[in-house]
């Protein structure tokens, strides 16, 4: 943990590079070769069909590294979003008479509604909850495709599937089918870069701390399932056309099985790795089909291949080769200097920042808040001490939204948070840090603190878009001295760096109050020194800080009032000295005879 200093000079690297049309040109040169060779090579119908399957299996897979790539969510029930697309185009087409067009966006919407309505109802639960539920959504929708034969036409599957007039040819619609690939794989590829795509890797890596950074979490899963939804909506639309027949064993829950395995193959979170695991599990069992004359043997050496892949290469094929590749590559970028942070909190709540009144959290029977008063005034450090169990923590998870208050109310400038969420408190100007430090781990530094920046209602930020968002985390990064690491991934710092991380995250959200839950626990002595040096450049500043920590040397000169819980109440409140030697205080640290 190294010593920052406001006279030091720090240079920085860019960042990530964000995608830009010019910069990916030679994507969309070897996409539009590659639309060109399948529309001017001659394949026989075998060739044509394993191509078709291919490409349209690979726009399904591409939502699953969406939603569970990017976000996290397992989702087993791609195969019935698929057949939603395949259904539309179908008897739109044939029952219906339709445009294909028109069938083709009506699939996606449905299965786009279909999925957020399906996320909306069950995200709260997670886990292997989740799988269940998309198990047995997946179950219901293979049941009314086989019995509802109004509908559906039941087992016999709907045939004769029309296609566009400007793709009536097989040779034509697979070139199609490859453009409608290669455009949906560039926008799932540019996804992680934006905003939605930072706010699911960062619920992917810890809920707790994006909702605390302004991330609505149950929104953000409920974009993830039903961006997820439409991809398979749109390539079951895809296989239906270039196929012109469908029927309920399609889209059974083996395939969904077979959409998740192709994803787990390649490598889940990029779009590259969706391709290569789709286009191997299509390809390995043609190429053994020489072995199918002996039973057994071809399902052995397929199965031998999936667990040997997945079992040696983790994050899929794909992942190894890109982290390997990375390694290869590892070297240091040009350097860009960056501004010196400014934290401009908004001042229309007067002298008083935080105002609590009969603040209570019960569980149950344990009172662990007992109507506690506190009163923190604009520009200071105020700490929130006690002995252990005396509330403080849950005081402070009470005040982020963490946990709902059973009765009190809860003021941030002014306005009344009390029954917030979390995200929405931090958008009223509340930062926080955790005393088990919770960064988003799959991240570099940069990444982290931009996810604190991009708040909403960050006025450090305005209109700049992603550069502004990108210069306000490298000056948080300098501001707590490891601007020169933006680069490196989480694992790469030490604890004490990974806790300056943290508080610059909240930093760079330039929040009205900071609340810092332990920042000094598991530090050594100098690195305490070096945050008290941080805590004090940061009040220099104007931002108000309530801090809870242990470390009673760091708390008496950080701080300038004390409020003391001891078994959820308040026992004293003032300045810090005074407070200090308070006796009911000293009775509560060290005990009476």
């Amino acid at each position: 943990m190294s010593a920052p200093s406001d006279n030091m000079p720090i240079t920085v690297s860019a960042g990530r590079a964000k995608p830009l049309l010019l910069r990916h040109l030679p994507y969309f040169i070897c996409a539009a070769v590659l639309v060109a060779l399948a529309a001017g090579m001659q394949f026989d119908g075998y060739v044509l069909n394993i191509l078709m399957q291919a490409t349209t299996f690979s726009i399904a897979v591409f939502g699953l590294s969406v939603v569970l790539g990017l976000c996290g969510q397992i989702n087993l029930a791609q195969a019935a979003f698929f057949g939603f697309g395949a259904y539309a185009v179908g008897i739109g087409t044939t029952d219906l008479h339709l445009n294909y067009w028109l069938c083709l966006v009506a699939g996606c919407v449905i299965a786009l509604a279909a999925g957020a309505f399906l996320g909306m109802s069950t995200l709260r639960l997670g886990g292997h909850y989740l799988a269940m539920v998309t198990i047995s959504f997946q179950q219901i929708v293979t049941l009314v495709m086989i019995n509802d034969i109004a509908l559906t036409h039941g087992p016999d599957g709907v045939s004769n599937i029309g296609r566009p007039a400007l793709f009536q040819t097989s040779q034509g619609y697979l070139a199609f089918c490859v453009a409608m690939l290669a455009i949906v794989g560039y926008l799932v590829w540019h996804l992680p870069d934006t905003r939605l795509g930072r706010a699911m890797r960062a619920v992917r890596d810890n809920e707790l701390a994006a909702g605390v950074n302004g991330i609505d979490v149950l929104r953000t899963k409920v974009y993830a399932f039903a961006l997820c939804a439409a991809l398979g909506g749109l390539a079951g639309g895809l296989f239906a056309g270039g196929f012109a027949y469908v029927s309920p064993d399609q889209f059974a829950f083996a395939d969904s099985i077979v959409f998740l395995t192709m994803s787990l193959l390649g490598g889940v979170a990029s779009p590259i790795g969706s391709a290569i695991g789709t286009g191997l599990l299509i390809l390995i069992p043609e190429w053994l089909r020489f072995l199918k004359s002996v039973p057994g043997l071809y399902l052995a050496i397929y199965g031998l291949f999936v667990i040997l892949i997945i079992r040696f290469m983790p994050d899929g094929i794909w992942g190894f080769v890109n982290a390997a590749f990375a390694r290869w590559c590892a070297k240091a970028k040009a350097p860009a200097p960056s501004a010196a942070l400014k934290l401009m909190p908004a001042t229309v709540g007067g002298d008083i920042v935080l105002d609590v009144k009969g603040l209570s959290k019960y569980f149950g029977g344990l009172k662990a808040v007992d109507g506690v008063d506190i009163q923190v005034k604009r520009g200071g450090v105020h700490a929130l001490i006690g002995p252990n169990g005396s509330g403080k923590t849950t005081t402070l998870n009470v005040l982020s939204g963490l946990y709902r208050a059973t009765s009190g109310k809860i003021l941030l400038d002014g306005t009344d948070i009390t029954n917030m969420p979390p995200h929405q408190r931090t958008a009223a100007g509340l930062g926080r840090t955790f005393q088990n430090i919770r960064l988003f781990r799959s991240m570099t530094a940069l990444e982290n603190v931009e996810i604190g920046a991009e708040r909403p209602g960050n006025t450090m930020i305005g209109e700049g878009g992603s550069a502004a968002l990108t210069e306000r985390a490298l000056e948080a990064l300098n501001f707590v001295g490891l601007g020169s690491r933006a680069n490196e991934l989480i694992s790469s710092f030490s604890y004490g760096h990974q806790r300056l991380i943290e508080i610059a995250r909240a930093l760079a959200a330039n929040p009205t109050l900071l609340l810092l839950d332990e920042p000094a626990a598991g530090l050594n002595s100098t690195e305490k020194l070096e945050l008290h040096e941080l805590l004090k450049r940061i009040a220099a500043q104007g931002l108000t800080i309530l801090i809870i920590d242990h470390d009673m040397t760091l708390v008496s000169e950080a701080a300038q009032h004390i409020t003391v819980l001891n078994f959820g109440r308040r026992i004293a409140d003032g300045e810090s000295m005074a407070v200090l030697r308070h006796p009911d205080v000293v009775s509560a640290y060290l005990g009476t005879e």
